[in-house]
């Protein structure tokens, strides 16, 4: 696959900063979850 000037095509841009968001947000969105979690299950 030749690339214009090493640059990738916008498609493929498009799709890679897509996956990129959607990991980063699964990751953040468990993050949180963990806190509510163990928030939840702390010695009151």
């Amino acid at each position: 696959m030749k690339w214009h000037r090493g640059r990738m095509p916008a498609e493929r841009q498009v799709a890679l900063r897509v996956l990129v968001y959607v990991f980063v947000t699964h990751l953040f969105a468990g993050f949180i979850w963990l806190l509510f979690y163990l928030g939840g299950h702390a010695d009151k």
